[in-house]
């Protein structure tokens, strides 16, 4: 559970960027949204993985 968490987390400290980006045009804020929306791209496939392997054990 301590995944979901991490996503909540992760989620949460993007609200600031996205924003900062779409409401006031900061480029530098988009940059750190794609950084992390990237971050939580590798995080699910993570949770994928192991949901799997959970699953076919």
């Amino acid at each position: 559970m301590s995944q979901f968490s991490k996503v909540k987390e992760l989620v949460d400290s993007l609200e600031d960027d996205f924003a900062k980006f779409y409401d006031k045009g900061n480029q530098a804020a988009g940059t750190r949204v794609r950084k992390g929306m990237q971050e939580l791209k590798n995080l699910a496939q993570e949770i994928r993985i192991d949901v799997q392997n959970i699953k076919n054990n």
